[in-house]
């Protein structure tokens, strides 16, 4: 049995027509069927039905899938184990929230990009209930998620760093002279939302709810930098993690509310599949985000 005949399958598999996995491997059509009619003798048995234009894996098919899977990977990481990082390429598959991708990942993507610039770094945002699932089907190599600190059966999670929250307001609002900000204090209060799903947001709410305090939920942004804009403005008070408003705190333009956090603190997890193989690429990026967090951790402490 052939490698490549493997490797043909799992494309044909793929693109679900034996004419576009030739285009796909640049092959005559006749050598895609060929290769499939040598596994099938080799087998004894049909890996495909040919029902019309449509091709259907047989059952033999299914059984024959997660191995030529395993045979394909296996064979990518001896041939990446010798590659030397100079020569390290492929592509990284990266799930991240809006304020992680904005204001966690530029810095340390930036030193991968220069040490690794054969390597594509497709960074995809979206919320961490999402990105969680799409590392578990595979959609993605790894994810950043800013949640409660939390376990998985699939997934290895990783803590880099607690991340401290803020409840902003406009430098010259009257809270910032409270000795503490209670949940009364905001029952007439705006409140800027980030997106409903955000999991710091649902802590907030769900904290603010239980004191009897039910903030507007009409006030709904996808960007973090749109609600600091707005409440600079006076349109409102947001709760956000305080990496994301330093510098307007630094600059004196947002004033950080004293606010218990204590039960809505979230943290920076790494995600990434436990039983999915670890590239070169991946496991670089890993150990690059895993001395980057010691500095978030620094920062964080401040």
């Amino acid at each position: 049995m052939e490698s490549r005949h493997l490797f043909t399958f799992l494309v044909v598999v793929e693109t679900g027509s034996f004419t576009r996995a030739a285009q796909k491997l640049d092959y005559a059509q006749s050598s895609i069927t060929a290769q499939i009619q040598a596994l099938e003798a080799e087998f004894g048995l049909p890996l495909f039905d040919r029902i019309g234009k449509k091709i259907i894996l047989t059952d033999a098919g299914r059984r024959l899938l997660p191995y030529a899977q395993e045979i394909s990977k296996i064979h990518d990481m001896a041939k990446n184990a010798l590659l030397p990082e100079a020569d390290m390429a492929g592509s990284l598959k990266i799930g991240a929230p809006e304020s992680l991708a904005a204001f966690r990942l530029p810095e340390v993507i930036r030193a991968y990009r220069l040490r690794y610039p054969q390597v594509q770094i497709i960074l995809k945002p979206g919320q961490c209930w999402e990105t969680r699932e799409m590392v578990r089907s595979g959609e993605l190599d790894v994810a950043f998620l800013l949640q409660p600190e939390s376990e998985d059966r699939d997934l290895h999670m990783e803590t880099l760093v607690q991340e401290p929250m803020a409840l902003v307001a406009p430098a010259d609002h009257p809270l910032k002279h409270e000795t503490e900000v209670l949940p009364l204090h905001l029952k007439d209060q705006t409140i800027l939302h980030t997106e409903t799903g955000c999991t710091y947001r649902t802590l907030f709410e769900h904290y603010l709810n239980s004191h009897g305090v039910f903030p507007d939920p009409n006030l709904e942004f996808w960007s973090v930098e749109a609600i600091k804009q707005c409440v600079m403005s006076g349109l409102g008070l947001s709760f956000l993690p305080l990496v994301t408003v330093r510098t307007e705190l630094k600059e004196g333009k947002l004033v950080k509310l004293p606010w218990n956090d204590e039960s809505q603190r979230v943290a920076t997890q790494l995600a990434y599949h436990r039983k999915k193989w670890r590239s070169p690429a991946l496991a670089q990026f890993i150990e690059m985000v895993q001395s980057q967090a010691k500095v978030w951790r620094a920062e964080a402490a401040l």
